[in-house]
């Protein structure tokens, strides 16, 4: 199909390229334009369904009409589901989304951040990894637009939207005690990250209140690990701890783990262990018995980070500084 250019326009709408041009850029009544002739351009530019081109106008007016989203994993199914609600949000006021991966790795996340920076997008939407707090302050310093998702910086000012990842813990913890579970584990990373130490912090607490908490039910796994190696790590602290009789995972791709760790351990769900995890997943749906999972609110994070990524973007000297709290689902299956 042959791209519609302004010369198609003009020659349709029966004026010259210069008043196209004007029109499509908005500087018709500036130019003098009459009423008339600019409607007549916006109508055939319409019919054509004439598409400006973004590195033409970014040129023009020093806006690329663009957003760079940096997260940890987007093959996680959390993030890629977290993404494709933030680019359809995105889409909907006519911006493009940048979007990559940083593996957890601090040097990778400077790394993409000065790239998008080259690319000269407008602002950024960011899961921090944990020594970033440095580059997200040179980027305000740029006066470029920050959100930070998923996870924060207690003591930079920057907006952030996160889920109330104490609360998600310590309701399921209450949840477990409730069904008569005593000797519940939690298995967490070693980042050493905000969310993640909250998550711990619900776990520890609502325990502790019910006089039952035990420090050697806590496994902390290396993040960059390999799958094999903490479904091993999995199956040797619950054989070390046979009296374990629930456990929460907090990130999904721990859940997954502890799943085939269990099916080694030839451990029946729910009988022998309940079982909660953080983040839901497609296979937590589709595992027999299905899991229960402590979901994230994915679309309000997403639809709320848009939205105060386009308030400082529209008026980064006024805007204010916003943290966010969103209350996660606790979503009970067949696993407890």
């Amino acid at each position: 199909m042959k791209k519609i250019t302004i010369r198609d326009i003009a020659k349709q709408a029966e004026v010259s390229i210069s008043t196209v041009s004007f029109v499509i850029n908005g500087k018709g009544e500036k130019m003098a334009i009459s009423p008339a002739v600019i409607k007549k351009v916006q109508d055939v530019a319409q019919k054509l369904q004439y598409k400006p081109s973004m590195i033409a106008s970014s040129l023009r007016t020093g806006k690329t009409r663009s957003i760079g989203l940096i997260v940890e994993d987007i093959s996680n199914q959390f993030f890629a589901d977290l993404a494709r609600v933030i680019e359809d949000e995105a889409k909907n006021i006519n911006y493009r989304v940048f979007y990559c991966s940083t593996g957890d790795d601090n040097d990778r996340s400077e790394e993409l951040v000065q790239s998008l920076l080259q690319a000269n997008v407008e602002g950024f939407i960011i899961t921090p990894t944990r020594n970033l707090e440095k580059t997200i302050s040179q980027l305000l310093k740029l006066q470029k637009p920050v959100v930070l998702i998923d996870r924060y910086f207690a003591n930079q000012k920057v907006s952030h939207v996160v889920m109330d990842n104490y609360e998600g813990s310590y309701s399921a913890v209450k949840f477990l005690i409730s069904k008569g579970r005593k000797n519940i584990a939690v298995v967490n990373n070693k980042s050493g990250m905000i969310q993640m130490k909250l998550r711990e912090k619900g776990y520890v607490e609502a325990l502790k209140e019910e006089g039952i908490y035990n420090e050697k039910y806590t496994l902390l796994l290396d993040y960059h690990s390999s799958e094999k190696t903490r479904i091993e790590e999995i199956i040797n602290f619950f054989n070390q701890n046979k009296e374990i009789d629930a456990v929460l995972f907090c990130a999904n791709y721990m859940g997954l783990a502890g799943l085939q760790a269990f099916r080694t351990l030839n451990y029946k769900i729910p009988n022998d262990i309940s079982v909660i995890s953080f983040d839901d997943h497609d296979s937590f749906k589709l595992h027999t018995p299905t899991i229960s999972v402590i979901a994230q609110p994915i679309e309000d994070i997403a639809v709320e980070s848009i939205q105060l990524l386009m308030s400082q973007m529209t008026n980064f000297e006024d805007f204010k500084i916003e943290k966010v709290l969103k209350k996660g689902t606790l979503i009970i299956r067949e696993s407890v």
